[in-house]
């Protein structure tokens, strides 16, 4: 069966241009002008992702992203017009996976796409010869089952976050790039070096971890470096 995204901007040019590219690449679009009409098709379906404006004439995409992620842990890619840091930040930490600022190239958007399903596919029905359980000092981590608890209480990853903490637990006592890490997860179509968004990842998974950036138990900042999670 092929994966179900959902599209949902009020510039039909934009939106129409997107499904086109999207439907040639073989993916079920699900395509809304409107808030509404996108949050009925998140009553209505199941998607594998899903791609959100954040200007919407009836309400923002941010609100659309928090209405998923009350039920579901699929990607989410938002699309925002400014250029300012804050819209792609408040998408982030309400649990976006990626952002692209329009205008940009069907073609990236295709990447990107494909980059945050073969991840999300990947950490989630990974083969027999990946180690499925991660333990490290209260830490369990069920590659799976997408399962994350901390001292047992239960922690709400993203798909990036979970994929982050993985990749740091995978290579705990060693220090790992920021570079290292967007290229494990997005891949090199759209590397950019002056890019926040791991930093941003980071630190939301320490917030829910209750890590402290001064003292932290977990994640460790290599200033120059990377991020180490100590054996």
């Amino acid at each position: 069966m092929n994966e179900r995204i959902l599209v949902v901007d009020d510039e039909t040019e934009i939106t129409d241009l997107v499904c086109l590219y999207l439907e040639n690449e073989n993916f079920e679009v699900t395509k809304c002008y409107t808030g509404a009409e996108g949050a009925a098709q998140i009553e209505k379906q199941e998607f594998d992702l899903a791609i959100l404006d954040v200007m919407l004439p009836d309400m923002d995409g941010f609100r659309l992203c928090r209405k998923i992620r009350e039920r579901y842990r699929y990607p989410i890619i938002m699309l925002t017009a400014k250029v300012e840091e804050t819209d792609k930040i408040t998408g982030l930490t309400l649990g976006a996976d990626d952002y692209m600022t329009k205008p940009f190239m069907p073609l990236e958007m295709v990447a990107r796409v494909k980059a945050q399903l073969r991840r999300y596919k990947h950490y989630n029905n990974s083969g027999p010869e990946e180690q499925d359980v991660i333990v490290h000092s209260g830490l369990f981590m069920n590659v799976r089952t997408h399962e994350c608890t901390l001292n047992e209480v239960p922690l709400s990853l993203t798909p990036t976050e979970f994929s982050i903490l993985w990749i740091l637990c995978r290579n705990k006592g060693n220090v790992v790039s920021s570079e290292e890490l967007f290229h494990s997860i997005w891949g090199d179509e759209y590397f950019n070096k002056n890019n926040n968004t791991i930093t941003v990842h980071i630190r939301h998974l320490r917030e829910k971890m209750g890590d402290s950036f001064e003292d932290p138990k977990y994640i460790k900042t290599v200033w120059g470096c990377g991020y180490k999670i100590e054996k």
